[in-house]
C-alpha cells in the first residue's frame, strides 16, 4: 500500500525550520497544521521570502496555516453537576463528524463520526478509543461505538493497519492491538453477525502485526514486530519510520545528540515505545532513570502478546460463525501455541509476576509493572500464578488513588507515581476473573474517588492521575497534563454505571 505523506516529506526545509526555531512551545502544534493555501504556494513564498532581512517565520506561518484547535478548550464545567452528568455532557465536544480531505494536512479523513481524546489531542487513537467505548456504551450510545468501528475498519483496509491516530505521521506504526476487543464489545450488545462482518478486518489486522514472519530463522531472529523464539513466535512493538517524531521533532533531535547513539536505532525505539502507548516508561529502559538507554524493539512485551492471543482466539470464533470450521481450528491452535509460549517466556518464577522478555540478552527484564494484569485479564495464568500477581498488585502497584503504573520513579508519565484509566480497567477486570474481587473494588474505589475529587476541584477529568500524592494532578511526560479526556471518560463512567446495574439487578 502507498506511503501516506507526513509534514516532513510535504514542506521539508519549511518543517524542519519550525521545529528548530523554538518559535512553537509544542511540536504537535506544527505538525498538525492545516495549509490556507495549496503547499506548492506555500513553499515557493518561503524559498522567495526566507532570506529577507525582515523575515518573521511565525508570522509567515500564521498567514499560510490554520492551528488545530481543541473544541472542548470553550467547554465550560458547572461542577455541581454530578460527574456522571459531567461526562454525557462532554461527549458532544469531543465528537467529530466525518473528515473532509484538505490537501497538505496531516489527518488522514475518516469516513464516519468518532471521539477524540480532548487537549492537544483532536484525532482519533487507536488503543484509547476502546476504553472511551466502555463509556459510550454505557451512555447508551451504541451508534458512535459503531462508526468507530466501522472507522478502524476502513483504516484497516485502506492502510493495511490501524496507525496510532489517523495522522500520516503516525502511519508508521500501530498501538496496543484492541481491534478485536472492539468487535468483541459491540458483539455483545449486537449479536454474533458483528464477528463475521469485522472478519475480514482482523484477519488483516494479525497480518499486519505477523508479516516477516517467512523470514525469520537461524541468522535472522527478528523482522519487524514478530521475533522467532525457540517454540515458535512472539511480538514486538515497532515502527517502520526512521527519524524524529514530526510532533516531537525538537526533543527528538536533542536527545539523540545528547545521547551519542546512532540516530536510526534511537529513533526506533522511541517511535516503538509510542507505539506500546506507555510513551515512555522505564520498562523500556536498559536504565530505568534514563530514557536515552530505551531499548523497545529487543523487548518481548506481556501485554502486547496477551493482546495477540485474544486476536487470535477472535479470528476463531469469527471464522466458526463464518462456517470456515478448519480455518477456526487452525487460528485455535495458534492461540494455544501462544498461551504456551507466554507462560514460558514471561512468568518471571523469581519474582512471581510477569513481565517483560529481552529477547536479545535472553532474559526476563526483571520489571514489576501494571502489564503484569494482561494475563487476568484475557484469563491466561493458572490459579496459583493469579495468587501471586494479586499479592504482587496489593504490595507493589495498589496506591491511595489506585493502581501506579509501575514501581519506578523516573520521570516518565507510564512510571510512578502515576496512574492511567486503561490500566485500572484491565487490573479490576482481571483480577475479578480470578476472584479477587475486594482487591479489585479497592482499587476501583480509589479511581472513582480520586477522578471525582480532581473534577471537584478543578472541573476537569484528566488524560492521568498522581495516584501516590493526592495533593498533586500528575507528573512526567512530554507534554503539560491533558484535560477532556476521553478514556478516563469512558472507563471512570463504565466503573459508575456498573454499580447502578448491580443495585438494579
Amino acid at each position: 500500500m502507498a506511503k501516506l505523506n507526513t509534514p516532513e516529506d510535504i514542506y521539508g526545509d519549511l518543517f524542519r525550520d519550525m521545529h528548530r526555531s523554538g518559535l512553537w512551545e509544542d511540536g504537535k502544534q506544527i505538525a498538525d497544521l492545516i495549509p490556507k493555501k495549496k503547499p506548492k504556494k506555500i513553499l515557493k513564498a518561503y524559498k522567495e521570502e526566507k532570506d529577507a532581512a525582515d523575515f518573521d517565520l511565525r508570522s509567515f506561518v500564521e498567514s499560510n496555516f490554520d492551528y488545530t484547535t481543541a473544541r472542548n478548550s470553550d467547554f465550560k464545567s458547572d461542577t455541581s453537576k454530578s460527574v456522571e452528568a459531567h461526562i454525557e455532557s462532554l461527549w458532544p465536544y469531543l465528537l467529530r463528524e466525518a473528515d473532509k480531505p484538505v490537501k497538505g494536512s496531516s489527518l488522514i479523513p475518516l469516513p464516519h463520526s468518532y471521539i477524540v481524546p480532548g487537549g492537544r489531542f483532536q484525532e482519533i487513537y487507536y488503543w484509547d478509543s476502546y476504553f472511551t467505548m466502555l463509556g459510550l456504551v454505557a451512555s447508551e450510545r451504541l451508534d458512535i461505538v459503531e462508526s468507530m468501528v466501522k472507522n478502524f475498519a476502513h483504516l484497516i483496509q485502506s492502510i493495511g493497519h490501524i496507525p496510532n491516530g489517523n495522522r500520516t505521521y503516525y502511519s508508521g506504526r500501530s498501538q496496543p492491538p484492541f481491534f478485536a476487543c472492539m468487535v468483541q464489545l459491540l458483539a455483545e450488545h449486537k449479536g454474533k453477525k458483528v464477528f463475521k462482518k469485522y472478519l475480514p478486518a482482523l484477519i488483516l489486522e494479525y497480518k499486519f502485526w505477523m508479516k516477516g514472519k517467512n523470514k525469520l530463522g537461524k541468522k535472522k531472529l527478528a523482522s519487524k514486530h514478530v521475533v522467532s523464539v525457540k517454540q515458535g513466535i512472539l511480538n514486538r512493538y515497532w515502527d517502520d519510520f526512521r527519524d524524529p517524531r514530526a510532533e516531537m521533532y525538537g526533543d527528538d533531535v536533542e536527545l539523540q545528540e545528547q545521547s551519542g547513539r546512532k540516530a536510526r536505532k534511537l529513533y526506533g525505539d522511541i517511535r516503538s515505545a509510542c507505539e506500546s502507548g506507555w510513551d515512555f516508561s522505564s520498562r523500556w529502559f536498559a536504565d530505568p532513570l534514563k530514557l536515552e538507554t530505551i531499548q523497545t524493539t529487543q523487548i518481548l512485551p506481556v501485554d502486547l502478546n496477551c493482546l495477540m492471543y485474544h486476536l487470535e482466539r477472535m479470528i476463531a470464533r469469527g471464522l466458526k460463525i463464518d462456517g470456515q470450521k478448519k480455518k477456526a481450528k487452525k487460528f485455535r491452535s495458534k492461540a494455544k501455541a501462544r498461551k504456551q509460549l507466554i507462560q514460558e517466556y514471561f512468568w518471571d518464577e523469581t519474582l512471581g509476576v510477569y513481565t517483560d522478555f529481552n529477547f536479545v540478552e535472553n532474559k526476563s527484564t526483571g520489571t514489576i509493572t501494571a502489564a503484569c494484569a494482561f494475563p487476568l485479564y484475557f484469563s491466561l495464568a493458572n490459579r496459583d500464578q493469579a495468587a501471586q500477581i494479586a499479592n504482587i498488585i496489593k504490595k507493589e502497584l495498589v496506591k491511595e488513588g489506585g493502581l501506579v503504573t509501575t514501581n519506578v520513579n523516573s520521570g516518565q508519565q507510564w512510571d510512578a507515581p502515576n496512574g492511567w484509566a486503561p490500566l485500572q480497567w484491565i487490573a479490576i477486570q482481571g483480577l475479578r476473573n480470578y476472584g479477587y474481587g475486594e482487591l479489585a473494588n479497592t482499587l476501583k474505589e480509589r479511581w472513582i474517588a480520586l477522578n471525582t475529587k480532581v473534577y471537584k476541584q478543578t472541573g476537569k477529568l484528566l488524560e492521568k492521575y498522581d495516584v501516590m500524592d493526592l495533593t498533586k494532578l500528575s507528573g512526567g511526560g512530554e507534554y503539560p497534563v491533558q484535560d477532556g479526556f476521553g478514556w478516563t471518560n469512558g472507563v471512570l463512567l463504565a466503573l459508575l454505571k456498573e454499580d447502578e446495574r448491580v443495585t438494579r439487578l
